[in-house]
């Protein structure tokens, strides 16, 4: 049977939600509220009504993620998936915005075909139960006088303006706001199976695991972290769930500095 094509809008969020559980998935409906406040999404809806497959594009300044490329199981082995990617490239070609990524190992040789190359990893790991810690440290909440400089520091590690993002994670899960005033930040967010904590932003490996050892203190396990394969973060305890791999389309180069990017938002926003 045949599919129809169809612009994602609030209408389509419980099918996006669905989408998200088929696959096994941590998005909730907040964060598909989110992704299309942030941008443009496209489907592909059954005969039923059923939307059986999305994907987005995020902007961030000169680039943009494509994200939530998904396919009911039902549906899968369609070419679904690739139709919705090509249409989501030809946007960013006309908008002039260079796609950016982060794949599964599944996914990561159906990107290659179309054109994306690999930049470095991160590997998510589930964090079981709340750390104890007596160590005082720099680290306190976030305060609204902080967004500028939060703001810079991000910009500069991640190479793009999402301060939309950013205000939305910490206004989710205040708890894991927190800030080592000027040198880092960390935020988190409730998610479908369990929270998690990202992106945490650092100017060193000592901030970050201070701001990481504080967020797990302040949020009750089990904990989603996706963290940078570069980073220099203690993983003792941690289990791994999967790898992934951020890829840029053609000959561009991965936007920011990765060295001072500890947990990555989450594969479906960077």
């Amino acid at each position: 049977m045949g599919v129809t094509e169809v612009r994602l809008g609030a209408d389509h969020l419980s099918g996006c939600a669905a989408l998200s559980a088929a696959a096994g998935w941590n998005q909730n409906e907040a964060d598909w509220r989110l992704m299309l406040r942030m941008g443009p999404g496209w489907g592909l809806a059954a005969a039923d009504g059923t939307l059986a497959a999305s994907t987005l594009v995020l902007p961030y300044g000169g680039f943009a993620w494509i994200s939530m490329v998904l396919v009911l199981p039902a549906h899968r082995r369609r070419g679904h998936a690739t139709r919705l990617l090509r249409l989501a490239l030809a946007h960013l070609e006309k908008e002039k915005l260079t796609p950016v990524l982060d794949a599964t190992p599944a996914g990561r040789e159906v990107y290659r075909q179309e054109g994306f190359h690999d930049t470095w990893r991160f590997t998510r790991y589930v964090a079981n139960g709340k750390i104890s810690s007596s160590h005082k440290s720099q680290i306190r909440g976030l305060r609204e006088s902080d967004w500028p400089w939060i703001l810079a520091l991000d910009r500069a590690a991640f190479g793009g303006d999402r301060a939309l993002l950013l205000r939305s994670l910490a206004a989710r899960l205040p708890a894991a706001a927190l800030v080592a005033e000027g040198e880092g930040f960390v935020l988190g967010r409730e998610g479908r199976e369990t929270p998690q904590i990202g992106p945490l932003v650092a100017n060193d490996a000592r901030i970050a695991q201070s701001l990481l050892n504080r967020a797990r203190q302040q949020v009750s396990g089990p904990l989603y972290l996706d963290i940078a394969d570069h980073a220099v973060l203690d993983r003792d305890g941690l289990v791994v769930q999967r790898p992934f791999t951020r890829m840029v389309h053609a000959s561009a180069v991965a936007p920011g500095d990765r060295s001072e990017v500890f947990l990555v938002a989450g594969p479906e926003l960077g």
